[in-house]
């Protein structure tokens, strides 16, 4: 049976976290969404560790996203997603100086592939080059792969399906799902997780933030049409 691809909810707009991303998540706390995360621009360090440890503290698997291209920044944001007790670091440019952060620190590893530029971030590249290097990640350990697939320059849900048939390992597609139409891509292309965060404060799946969390949801189990 195929797998139904998570929604990892991402306080966050234009790939900045919002302010009262903590009263938003008290809001939606009791959603059926599981997995909760956020940027690491737009809160101060303090108002990042206590959210994190609020989402723990309600039972949820936590993500930080670092939009980041250089060595050091990528590791000053393993060293926050660390010292916030995350359970799972999303996005940098793959360094083996950050995997080995990730590991020494109990921290699982999904780094971004291909040429990543801006914020809110644009993805450039080929499939054949995004696969070949995810293998090479892959084959140093780390847990998985963030995918900007509808960030993409060229045709994004070709690349989403081609990357996801052909890389055995989790794939979260983040960036720009926005629509019901690229949901049912998400599920018929079989990611792994998939995150939300604008498209929420936009209102693209409804009114309430809370509400579009479990219409996605719900969405997301029902057979595929």
């Amino acid at each position: 049976m195929k797998h139904t691809p998570e929604l990892i909810v991402m306080l966050t707009h234009n790939d900045v976290t919002v302010p009262d991303a903590a009263a938003v998540f008290a809001r939606c706390q009791h959603t059926r969404a599981r997995y909760w995360g956020f940027k690491e621009e737009g809160l101060s360090f303090a108002e990042m560790q206590a959210l994190f440890a609020q989402m723990k503290a309600c039972g949820k698997t936590t993500f930080l996203e670092v939009i980041a291209y250089t060595e050091p920044e990528c590791l000053h944001g393993a060293e926050m997603a660390a010292a916030c007790g995350c359970d799972i670091l999303m996005g940098t440019v793959y360094s083996d100086a950050v995997h080995a952060y990730c590991r020494a620190h109990g921290l699982r590893y999904m780094p971004f592939v291909g040429q990543i530029s801006g914020r809110p971030s644009i993805l450039h590249g080929t499939p054949a080059g995004m696969i070949c290097e995810a293998e090479g990640y892959l084959a140093k350990g780390v847990d998985g792969i963030d995918l900007l697939g509808y960030r993409y320059t060229g045709d994004a849900a070709a690349l989403n399906r081609a990357f996801i048939a052909a890389v055995h390992a989790p794939i979260c597609l983040a960036g720009s799902v926005n629509s019901f139409a690229r949901l049912d891509e998400i599920k018929a292309a079989g990611a792994a997780y998939f995150t939300i965060g604008s498209a929420f404060f936009a209102h693209a799946f409804g009114g309430d933030i809370a509400d579009q969390i479990n219409t996605v949801c719900d969405y997301m189990e029902a057979p595929h049409a």
